[in-house]
């Protein structure tokens, strides 16, 4: 058992080390809405889960899934334990294809969401078990430890501050919870109580998610900035804007209108590329003009 885990721990971090030296075949695999949904390649909702962002993430990731792969894989066989790992990232990827269906750019790397559906499938078997994070002993209940990871998960979904994907942690994490209790009912009598106060908010959040989506105020993440930029350029349009009642420019001031006026169309040309294709549509000249005259306007 442990040597069939540990081999596929291998496989991961050859692949990921692969995609670390070839940034073609890291494109040509990672998540990206517009690649699943426009371009229809569904592999990537699990090649994904191949490939790392860089060592360190690699490593949490790798130790996360020995450490509990074990005791899944030993209650459950191998068959089952791989079922768990590719059903839950599956649903984690699900989760964050839904939930950034119209963010294109969106894109994402690594087995997090598999990883927290082996978790989840062993805390759903052995809540009392104590878990410690990486050169910490274990101090922390099972139980415990789960509630406040899927709190966080749910905040991190609701505020999109900061570049973990939380969607893929959530739905992985529920998709190994209750695949553990369709495995194994007797976890849902016997520790009915620890499932309940994890499974129960969890599933109404992601009821309201489907329900009443505008409560999440998930945006592209470069929406703000675009909406920044042009209310600035609308701004710097009307201070520049002749009025009625002026008097007449001379040539070098309606030159430097028409310059300003100009180099604002440029601008307002490339967010708009921005918003229907993501900002991975630019060219390298693109993005260098676009940071160039968001400075400047």
């Amino acid at each position: 058992m442990e040597s069939a885990i540990l081999l596929f721990v291998i496989v991961i971090c050859v692949v990921s080390y692969q995609a670390f030296k070839n940034l073609q075949f890291y494109e040509q695999y990672l998540f990206e809405v517009d690649a699943i949904l426009g371009r229809k390649e569904y592999v990537r909702m699990v090649s994904s889960g191949f490939l790392h962002v860089n060592m360190m993430h690699l490593a949490f990731n790798m130790i996360a899934l020995y450490s509990f792969g074990i005791s899944v894989g030993i209650a459950f066989g191998l068959p089952k334990f791989f079922f768990i790992y590719f059903a839950s990232l599956l649903a984690g990827n699900a989760l964050a294809l839904y939930i950034h269906r119209n963010h294109g750019s969106y894109r994402a790397v690594g087995a997090s969401g598999a990883i927290s559906g082996v978790v989840y499938a062993s805390i759903a078997l052995f809540p009392s078990s104590k878990i410690g994070l990486i050169l910490i002993p274990p101090i922390i209940p099972a139980w415990l430890f789960g509630i406040v990871f899927l709190l966080v998960s749910m905040y991190g979904i609701k505020s999109q501050r900061d570049n973990i994907g939380h969607e893929a942690h959530l739905g992985g994490a529920v998709a190994g919870m209750l695949l553990a209790i369709a495995m194994e009912p007797s976890v849902l009598v016997a520790h009915s109580f620890f499932i309940f106060i994890m499974l129960v908010p969890t599933l109404a959040f992601l009821y309201m998610v489907v329900r009443r989506p505008e409560m999440l105020h998930v945006d592209n993440f470069f929406k703000t900035e675009i909406e920044h930029f042009r209310n600035r350029n609308r701004r710097q349009r009307s201070s520049n804007r002749p009025r009625s009642d002026s008097r007449p420019h001379s040539s070098s001031s309606s030159k430097t209108y028409t310059d300003t006026q100009t180099e604002t169309e440029e601008l307002d040309a490339l967010l708009d590329k921005v918003n229907r294709k993501g900002l991975d549509s630019l060219t390298e000249v693109e993005k260098m003009r676009l940071e160039e005259l968001s400075r400047k306007l």
